[in-house]
This record gives structure tokens, C-alpha cells and sequence, in this order.
């Protein structure tokens, strides 16, 4: 698992250090290629900025022999407004939210930009909700930030309630932080966090956004914020083992490692 590569074709500009990127995740492509995995995800801000970043980074990509899971990030739209729709095809994304079931996991592929400033084309109707929503209930919470919808969190609730019932876990997956309490996470972060804690199949829930990292655990749910690729000349990624009571987060570089003991 990858967080926050970020790269774009410009100039390095302080902690972003856009000229490592390519090199880094060539490397940490080979290593994974070195390995028997299931698959492996990229949690958000694959690009920094600009249409052309995706091709450039998506040759990288590429290389990998397993399958590949996008998230959505804040950075996905810094876009010009026309390729905004083209988002999700271009990463073979089959929808901006989705999920998938693994040797008894159930993983779940959810949108915290549902609710933004940036991911709908301006003016739409989307947007224009967005915007109200965070007017009235949201002011204090940074733009850069998002929410997950009404919709999709109706969805969110379908989806546990069958891992419930077939015994499934369930691990979700997205860009933005929940907890710890911190100004990267979620506009609506209070509300995603009761719904996962009515679940007993919710175990973990995994980020990235805040490059710095975070870890925090809740009514028995693992919030696991991974470190950044981009910030540094060192590289950050994790590879991640399942065992019958337990999850180990394997870090390279600067991401440590994490064992999280199942409820």
C-alpha cells in the first residue's frame, strides 16, 4: 500500500519533492513484484496536479504484476474542469466507490470527496450542494478536505451489514483520515465513525492525506494514517499480512511498522 505519491513534472517545492516520486515508485513496484501479493493500493493523491501527471506515473504503475486499487484523493482534481469526469476511467476505477471480497475480507473502496469544493465541475449540482452543506453544517473544516454523502454512506451500511451477516472483516479504504482527531479528517468524520462502530465486521479503516502519518484506535476499529511517499528523499510504503486474529502492517522507510489485533 502506497499513500500520497503526489508527483507532477514541476520544480520541487519544499517538502514536496516531485522529482523523487518516479524513481520511488519504480522501487517499490519491483519490491512488490518481488512478492506473492493479492493486490495493492494507492490511497489517494496518485498526482499532485495537471491532466498529463497521470500518464506519466500510470507507466510506473504499470510495471506491477499484481492488480491495482485507486482511491480518490483531493489531488485526483486538480485538473482542468473538462477531465474532471474522466477521473475514475483513467485510473480503471469501476466506479469512485466500490468494494471487493478477498479470503474473507471484505475491502471497501469509499470517496471522501463525495462532498467538496473540487470534485465536481464547478457550478454543477453537485458542487453547488457541496458547498451549502458546508456552509451550514461544516465552516470550520478546511476546503481541502471532504465528506462522504448521504448516498454512499447508505451504501457504506449495506455493505457491513452483509459482511455481518456472511462473517466477513472488513477493511475500508480511503483518503482521509477519521481518528485520531485532526484537520485532515473527514468534514462528516463523527458520523462515518459511528456507522463502522454499529458493524461488528468494521476492523480497519486505512488513509493517508496527513503525510505525516497517524494511528489511533476506537471501540475496537484500527485507524491506520500511512505516511507519505512524496515528502521526503527516503521513501515511505507498507505491505500488509493477514492472520486469523491480527492484521501486520510491514513499513518501508519511513512508515513504520504496525501489528493490530482484531476485535
Amino acid at each position: 500500500m502506497i499513500a500520497d505519491a503526489q508527483y507532477t513534472d514541476e520544480p520541487d517545492s519544499g517538502q514536496r519533492l516531485y522529482h523523487t516520486v518516479p524513481a520511488k515508485l519504480a522501487a517499490a513496484v519491483a519490491d512488490f513484484n518481488r512478492r506473492k501479493l493479492a493486490f495493492v493500493v494507492h490511497l489517494g493523491d496518485f498526482i499532485d496536479r495537471d491532466w498529463a501527471s497521470y500518464d506519466a506515473l500510470l507507466a510506473v504503475a504499470r510495471r506491477s504484476r499484481h492488480p491495482w486499487h485507486f482511491v480518490l484523493g483531493n489531488h485526483e482534481f486538480a485538473i482542468d474542469e473538462a477531465h474532471k469526469p474522466l477521473v475514475t476511467a483513467k485510473l480503471g476505477m469501476p466506479g469512485r466507490y466500490y468494494s471487493f471480497v478477498r479470503s474473507g475480507w471484505l475491502f471497501i473502496v469509499t470517496d471522501g470527496n463525495d462532498l467538496s469544493s473540487y470534485e465536481w465541475p464547478k457550478g454543477s449540482a453537485q458542487e453547488r450542494a457541496s458547498m451549502a452543506l458546508h456552509a451550514t453544517l461544516y465552516p470550520d473544516k478546511p476546503l481541502w478536505d471532504g465528506g462522504i454523502g448521504a448516498t454512499q454512506l447508505r451504501w457504506i451500511d449495506r455493505q457491513l451489514d452483509s459482511a455481518d451477516r456472511r462473517g466477513l472483516k472488513a477493511m475500508l479504504f480511503c483518503h482521509f483520515p477519521l481518528w485520531p482527531e485532526n484537520p485532515h479528517n473527514l468534514w462528516n468524520a463523527d458520523a462515518v465513525r459511528a456507522l463502522l462502530e454499529r458493524h461488528p465486521s468494521a476492523k480497519i479503516w486505512i488513509d493517508g492525506h496527513n503525510h505525516d502519518g497517524n494511528y489511533g484506535e476506537r471501540a475496537g476499529i484500527h485507524y491506520v494514517n500511512l505516511k507519505a511517499m512524496l515528502d521526503t528523499p527516503e521513501t515511505s510504503y507498507a505491505r500488509i499480512d493477514f492472520y486469523a486474529g491480527q492484521v501486520v502492517v510491514h513499513g518501508t522507510g519511513r512508515q513504520q511498522d504496525l501489528t493490530l489485533m482484531l476485535r
